[in-house]
């Protein structure tokens, strides 16, 4: 149960230590993640459902989905794992999570790792997201890709849905039957209540004070990223990573969005040798 009754559900997942790992989408279970790209055989992944989605409940009270107060569940699983402190690793939309988390309680965050982040608190604009696609352009899905995204604002709500599977190719470094495949889960994995109560009310959010709080935080912080990433861009990785004092970059080559799934072994050597010095 967390702070207000709500029923989470986590699945722990691998060996060593554990790390806590928030899922991005917004409001996306986190199967999705999978092991990391094998980072289970060096961590104890503790993969949280967030409120609304995959097991988890769907909580009374539909603000406590916004992003910041999702914080409060990442404490309340911090203290029913019997944890003085936690590494905690976010992804994507799961950064927002995990950034006012570490703001909000940094004496119980042990070490940091925002993975393909969205640079929402920092004011990006994905500047560099339009040259990373154009740079695709040479491949057999970008035509039909280009023209769906293209098309997205105007159309019906039933149709965004169609053209938004037809965008994914520019979510992975890589489109196969391995990345197609790791894709297609988000038809069945991501709750429209949880998406939308995600960044709801955000107006209401004090984002200075969040980076205020991030400038103090004194513990080891990666910001990863993917050097095809077309949806939240490489430049995100360095507007994040420059409201820490001191935090380590790495972008991935030939990596998207998920780029444990593009690149697993590049992934996993990165992640799990920042994780090992802790």
């Amino acid at each position: 149960m967390s702070y207000d009754g709500t029923r989470l559900v986590y699945t722990e997942l691998g060996n060593g230590p554990r790390l806590v790992c928030l899922a991005g989408g917004p409001g996306r279970a986190s199967a999705y993640l999978e092991d990391l790209g094998g980072l289970a055989a060096e961590r104890t992944l503790v993969r949280l459902d967030a409120r609304a989605t995959g097991y988890s409940e769907v909580p009374a009270d539909p603000s406590s989905l916004r992003f910041d107060r999702l914080a409060a569940d990442v404490e309340a699983l911090r203290e029913h794992l019997g944890e003085a402190q936690v590494d905690l690793l976010g992804h994507s939309a799961g950064c927002l999570v995990a950034q006012a988390y570490a703001a909000f309680h940094p004496d119980r965050v042990r070490s940091l790792v925002l993975v393909t982040p969205s640079d929402r608190l920092q004011g990006g604009t994905r500047s560099d997201v339009v040259a990373i696609r154009a740079a695709r352009s040479g491949e057999p899905w970008y035509a039909d890709a280009a023209h769906a995204d293209a098309a997205v604002a105007d159309a019906s709500p039933a149709e965004q849905q169609f053209l938004i599977r037809a965008t994914r190719p520019f979510f992975y470094g890589h489109w196969d039957e391995r990345t197609s495949a790791h894709a297609a889960t988000a038809d069945h994995q991501v709750s429209e209540r949880a998406e939308l109560g995600f960044g709801a009310g955000v107006e209401g959010i004090d984002v200075e004070a969040v980076l205020a709080g991030l400038q103090e935080l004194d513990v080891p912080v990666l910001v990863v990223g993917g050097e095809r990433d077309a949806l939240t861009g490489v430049a995100s990785v360095h507007a994040v990573a420059s409201s820490f004092r001191d935090a380590q970059t790495a972008v991935i080559p030939r990596a998207g969005h998920f780029p444990w799934v593009d690149e697993p072994r590049a992934f996993q050597e990165v992640v799990a040798a920042f994780v090992r010095e802790r």
